[in-house]
C-alpha cells in the first residue's frame, strides 16, 4: 500500500509539472498581449503629442503674421502723421514682413499684409484726418 501511495504521488507531481509548463507558456502569451496593448497606447499618445506640437507651432506662426500686419498699420499711421503723401512700403518686423499700401485721400485706407513663414494675415484700417489728428473709423482683419 505504501508503494501504491508513492506511485500516486509521482503521478500527481508529474501532472503538476505538466500544468506548470503549460502555465509558463500561457504567461508568456499573456505578457506579449499586454506588451502589444501598451505599445499601441504609447504610440497613439506619441502621435497625438506630435500632432498637437505641430498645430501649436502653426498657430504661433499665424498669430505672428497677424501682429506683423498690425505693426504695418501702426507704422503707416506714424508715417502719415509725418508725411501725408506716404503711400506704403515693405517693412521687416522680427522674422516676418509687412507689405503696406495706403490709398484714398480722406478717409485714407491702409492695408497691411503680414507674412511669417507660409502664413499671411491682412489687416485693413480706415483713417480720417482732421485738425492734425488721424482717427480710425474702421480696423479689421480681412
Amino acid at each position: 500500500m505504501k508503494n501504491n501511495f508513492k506511485n500516486k504521488l509521482l503521478d500527481i507531481s508529474h501532472f503538476s509539472f505538466l500544468i506548470s509548463h503549460l502555465q509558463k507558456g500561457q504567461a508568456l502569451i499573456t505578457l506579449l498581449f499586454f506588451v502589444l496593448i501598451s505599445l499601441t497606447i504609447t504610440s497613439g499618445a506619441i502621435i497625438i503629442i506630435i500632432a498637437n506640437s505641430i498645430s501649436a507651432s502653426k498657430l504661433q506662426e499665424g498669430t505672428s503674421a497677424y501682429y506683423t500686419a498690425e505693426s504695418g498699420v501702426e507704422n503707416a499711421l506714424l508715417r502719415l502723421l509725418r508725411d501725408p503723401n506716404y503711400a506704403g512700403e515693405t517693412l521687416t518686423v522680427g522674422t516676418g514682413t509687412a507689405v503696406i499700401t495706403v490709398t484714398g485721400a480722406n478717409p485714407k485706407t491702409v492695408v497691411s499684409v503680414g507674412q511669417n513663414g507660409n502664413f499671411k494675415r491682412t489687416v485693413q484700417a480706415q483713417m480720417n484726418y482732421s485738425n492734425g489728428y488721424y482717427t480710425f473709423s474702421n480696423w479689421k482683419e480681412l
